[in-house]
């Protein structure tokens, strides 16, 4: 008799978001330290300095913006490009191991710029630009001062990326903190960090914590959000440890069989988060928190909005202004949304700018 293999159980979008959500800690504020979180989560995006700390006021309980900074000061967080070839804030130890691993498709990006690198020995300049940036932090100007007097008929720009996608650059202090100004000025994450680099984790152990962190995710889900190719041999490798499901359309699902999977019905409050958050930015499908009609919504251009959410999903937008949190919805909220949102909105600005007075201001819906 020929056995039969059960299909896989079906998760809807509803169970993915609340699964999601909770992996990320915004389904409940956590207890959890921020450097726990840091390390949790694989990093948070940082293009810009208040993000991650907008992030961390989202996922934990008693967050202070002082806890992060103090953690960068002491160099035990650092800002790094690593996935997806984007700045992220990570533990030290991430920042250490991380960049090795994508380190290969950092190198690739060299393509786009072979033009203005003719005749440049990426090695020397590599060993050039740790010496450098090593003696003394640079910004990309410096290095592309200093880079351009070594090889002048190259390209300048295409010198100082290329020393960002050879070398492991973490941006400096005061850069990053919390209430603090400073120029993006950069040195290498071994001398940062006071040790050296270490080798790349085993990627079957990243695809274990990207599901403990992302998870139920497809294989594509995961190679967006690392900004690599060719997973499927760690997945299958796994396979005997994951559990399997199927989404709405038939794509395979892994995920860790001891991770939380709420019930679809789970109460989710609002959060507001930064822009680039990584919940929004690390699966090939994102219907999971972003509804298919306000898909394009979040972006200009390049530039990400910072978006709220309402029951689990994208509802709309915020800015800060002069002297107001300014919320633009794309449907209208009923009053006991917009009551619950309204308080959210008030606990991100106690935790963030208790000393500004901002008011919350609702504005028209934001219709298309």
């Amino acid at each position: 008799m020929t056995k039969t293999t059960a299909p896989a159980p079906v998760l809807g979008v509803r169970a993915l978001n609340r699964a999601t959500l909770d992996r990320q800690l915004l389904l409940s504020r956590s207890r959890s330290t921020p450097e726990a979180a840091v390390a949790h989560l694989v990093g948070l995006q940082a293009q810009n300095v208040r993000p991650p700390y907008h992030a961390l006021a989202a996922r934990l309980d008693g967050f202070a913006p002082e806890a992060l900074s103090t953690l960068m000061a002491d160099r035990r967080v650092a800002r790094i490009v690593t996935l997806r070839s984007t700045l992220h804030t990570h533990t030290a130890d991430d920042c250490l191991t991380l960049r090795p691993l994508v380190q290969p498709a950092r190198e690739r990006e060299l393509t786009a710029f072979r033009a203005g690198l003719a005749d440049v020995d990426l090695g020397r300049l590599a060993a050039l630009a740790r010496d450098l940036v090593e003696a003394e932090p640079r910004t990309m100007g410096q290095l592309r001062e200093e880079l351009g007097a070594r090889w002048p008929d190259a390209d300048p720009q295409s010198l100082a990326v290329a020393a960002r996608c050879m070398l492991p650059l973490v941006q400096v202090t005061p850069r990053g903190l919390w209430g603090q100004s400073g120029q993006v000025t950069l040195t290498t994450a071994e001398h940062w960090l006071g040790r050296p680099a270490e080798p790349a984790p085993p990627v079957d152990d990243v695809v274990l914590r990207y599901l403990a962190a992302f998870g139920p995710a497809s294989v594509k889900d995961m190679q967006t959000w690392a900004g690599l190719t060719r997973l499927r041999e760690a997945f299958e490798r796994l396979r005997p440890r994951l559990l399997a499901f199927r989404d709405e359309h038939g794509v395979e699902l892994f995920d860790l069989p001891d991770a939380p999977r709420p019930d679809p019905d789970t109460p989710a409050p609002p959060r507001f988060l930064p822009e680039f958050d990584n919940l929004l930015l690390s699966h090939a499908d994102r219907t999971r928190v972003v509804p298919a009609p306000y898909r394009g919504r979040t972006w200009q251009g390049n530039q990400a909005h910072r978006t709220f959410l309402v029951d689990g999903f994208v509802a709309g937008v915020w800015r800060l202004e002069p002297d107001a949190l300014v919320i633009e919805p794309f449907a209208d909220l009923d009053r006991a949304r917009r009551e619950e949102v309204t308080a959210e909105a008030e606990h991100m600005l106690a935790c963030l700018y208790a000393e500004t007075p901002y008011d919350i201001r609702f504005a028209t819906v934001a219709r298309r």
